[in-house]
């Protein structure tokens, strides 16, 4: 994947279930949602449920969408998990499935130490040859991924970015400003793991996102973050206020109870979430939906 396809918007893509089996044919038609909204792929993340997902689920939602790009967007499969072997294994059945490039979430639950992190990602991205995305997420993987860490492997070739998801509205500065004037191999961009900083990250010279709000609204977060990509700083700041409101509102309950819902109350998937998640609560909906109405959003079906 050339480096400049690594830019816009990347949507954490949600994984549709149906009479509790992969609902596949919701698969190809979110995913191609997204590529017409020339939004790029990152299925089998935090928003796509990996942890419940069985193996072969995992590997056919990532076949699935590289057939849905069909080389349009980047697929940027999620290839993480808890250790290095698994992950290793993973990321090579992602390669030889046509992924793009590879999201590393930090190993989890086992609290790795620094050193443990850096080796496990440098053994990872040696085992493939593909470009790699880090994901600091320590509020799901309980470690967070030092920014000297994050320097570190930002020498590896093929380790060309990182979806910053600490909640730290400084940390995704802090890796430009370090990384600022200094070469590295393959270059390395940050991208806001949350919504909600995309604008501030952008702003420093950041990427673009990963978003959730994208499932729901492909064309409005992709036309938002494209408009501050481009330097219409004007245009790109109204946008990003008026989203603000529904970029929180895919938390008022653990990701992805909140955008799940919403999915299916636009007839876009089946109310179907694995345990130990629940669907979401009544008042969470109508909570989303009452600040979907006052951003005064198109609807996007």
């Amino acid at each position: 994947m050339a480096d400049a396809s690594l830019e816009g918007t990347f949507t954490a893509m949600v994984t549709p279930f149906r009479d509790g089996a992969l609902d596949e044919a919701a698969v190809r038609a979110l995913a191609l949602r997204q590529v017409a909204a020339g939004n790029g792929l990152v299925p089998c993340g935090t928003t796509g449920e990996t942890p419940t997902l069985r193996a072969e689920e995992h590997l056919r939602v990532v076949e699935l969408s590289v057939e849905a790009a069909a080389g349009q967007v980047p697929v940027i499969a999620g290839a993480g998990s808890h250790g290095t072997e698994r992950t290793i294994a993973l990321a090579k059945r992602c390669a030889e499935l046509g992924a793009n490039a590879l999201m590393l979430v930090c190993p989890y639950y086992n609290r790795p130490t620094q050193a443990g992190l850096e080796a496990h990602f440098r053994a990872v991205a040696e085992a493939v040859d593909l470009p790699v995305m880090l994901y600091n997420v320590p509020g799901r993987t309980g470690v967070d991924l030092a920014l000297a860490t994050t320097l570190r492997l930002a020498e590896v070739p093929n380790i060309v970015g990182i979806k910053e998801a600490s909640g730290n509205v400084l940390r995704g500065q802090a890796i430009l400003a370090h990384l600022r004037g200094r070469e590295v191999p393959g270059g390395f961009r940050v991208f806001a793991g949350d919504d909600g900083l995309m604008l501030p990250v952008v702003a420093v010279g950041g990427s673009g996102v990963v978003s959730v709000t994208a499932n729901r609204f492909p064309k409005a977060v992709g036309e938002t973050v494209r408009a501050a990509l481009d330097g219409r700083w004007d245009e790109a700041r109204e946008a990003h206020l008026r989203l603000l409101p529904v970029h929180d509102a895919m938390f008022l309950e653990s990701n992805p109870i909140p955008i799940k819902a919403l999915m299916h109350d636009a007839d876009l998937l089946a109310p179907e979430i694995r345990l130990p998640m629940t669907w979401a609560q009544p008042a969470t909906l109508a909570e989303a939906k009452a600040r979907i109405a006052q951003a005064g959003l198109e609807d996007e079906r």
